[in-house]
C-alpha cells in the first residue's frame, strides 16, 4: 500500500511540474523515474551510462604522476646527453682538423683540451682522451659512464662510446 501511493504522489507530481506550474524542464522530470533508489526506463538507463562517462579524479591524479615521472627523468637525462653532443663535436673537429694531415698525438691531445675548454666540457678531460697509433693513422676514443641521481637511491648510468680514425 505504501508503494502505490509513493507512485501516486510521484505521478501526481510529475504531471503537475510538468503542467509548468514551477517552469521546470523535461528533463529534471526524467531524473524522477526512480522509485527506492532503483532506476526505471531506457531513457534513465542511457543517462545514467552517459553520466558515468570520462575519467576519476583519481585516474586523473595517476596519470599525471606517471607523466611527471617521466618528465622528471628527461630533466636528469637531457644535460647528460647534451654534454655527449659536446664531446662527440669535439671528436668529429679534430677528424675534420687533422684528417690527411700527417699529425702527431701532441698536436691532437693539444687541440682536444682547447677544444674542450671552448666548449665548457667537464664530465671528461683531454687525458681521458685515447689516442691509440694504427696502421695509417690514429684512433680517437672517448669512451665513458656518466651516472647521474634519478630519486632517492635510483640512478641512471649512460655508457658513452665516439671513436674516429685520423689518417696521415
Amino acid at each position: 500500500m505504501v508503494q502505490v501511493t509513493e507512485l501516486a504522489n510521484k505521478i501526481e507530481l510529475a504531471s503537475w511540474l510538468n503542467s509548468g506550474v514551477f517552469g521546470m524542464n523535461r528533463a529534471i522530470l526524467s531524473n524522477l523515474g526512480s522509485i527506492h533508489g532503483r532506476r526505471t526506463g531506457a531513457k534513465s538507463e542511457m543517462r545514467s551510462a552517459r553520466q558515468q562517462r570520462g575519467m576519476t579524479t583519481l585516474g586523473l591524479i595517476i596519470l599525471v604522476g606517471f607523466l611527471g615521472l617521466f618528465v622528471f627523468a628527461f630533466m636528469r637525462l637531457s644535460p647528460i646527453y647534451l654534454n655527449y653532443m659536446k664531446v662527440a663535436g669535439v671528436i668529429n673537429g679534430v677528424h675534420e682538423e687533422f684528417d690527411g694531415q700527417n699529425p702527431s698525438r701532441n698536436a691532437m691531445r693539444t687541440s682536444i683540451a682547447r677544444r674542450f675548454g671552448v666548449e665548457s666540457v667537464d664530465v671528461i678531460t683531454h687525458r681521458d682522451v685515447e689516442i691509440i697509433g694504427v696502421d695509417g693513422g690514429f684512433d680517437v676514443i672517448a669512451e665513458y659512464d656518466h651516472t647521474a641521481p634519478f630519486i632517492s637511491n635510483i640512478y641512471f648510468t649512460v655508457k658513452f662510446d665516439k671513436r674516429t680514425t685520423v689518417r696521415r
